[in-house]
């Protein structure tokens, strides 16, 4: 999955205007203007289109998990410049406050597997011997398993 693809179906499942998505960012200490935001979520092929960057995306989840749970005490942490699915899965779990039994209920909502061990070894360090690199298709039915949650009478696959 692309950034760009996460950042639509971000804003797609929780009904984000373009102006609360520049919220979102400010909420993380990073201004935006509505016509970035504007470019990032346009479709691949639209001449306008702008890829979305690591850094960008990190702010965006950081400015969620703001938004969503408040702002912690003291310095804010540093955007990752460079982001992988594990990261990416923890910072929504953390702005959506769910444990483990949410994530895996949430993604069996997509008919998707998996034990608790298994999700264990997205969060931790990568040279630890337990350690599992998410993979897209885990990602994608997480996204879709928020969807469903939150837009039930949404049965299909937006790419909105």
């Amino acid at each position: 999955m692309t950034n760009n693809d996460i950042l639509r179906r971000i804003r797609y499942t929780f009904d984000f205007k373009d102006q609360s998505m520049v919220e979102i960012f400010a909420a993380a200490d990073h201004a935006v203007t509505q016509e970035q935001v504007v470019n990032w979520l346009r479709k691949d092929d639209d001449a306008a289109f702008v890829k979305t960057t690591d850094t960008e995306l990190a702010i965006f989840l950081n400015g969620l998990i703001n938004t969503k749970r408040g702002k912690r005490e003291g310095a804010q942490p540093e955007p990752e410049k460079r982001l992988n699915n594990n990261m990416i899965l923890m910072k929504l779990r953390i702005a959506l406050n769910m444990k483990a039994e949410d994530v895996i209920e949430t993604l069996e909502l997509m008919d998707f597997r998996l034990s608790k061990h298994e999700l264990s070894a997205f969060s931790r360090k990568a040279d630890n011997k337990h350690y599992r690199e998410c993979k897209d298709q885990i990602l994608r039915n997480f996204l879709m398993g928020i969807q469903r949650k939150l837009r039930p009478e949404d049965t299909q696959d937006a790419d909105a």
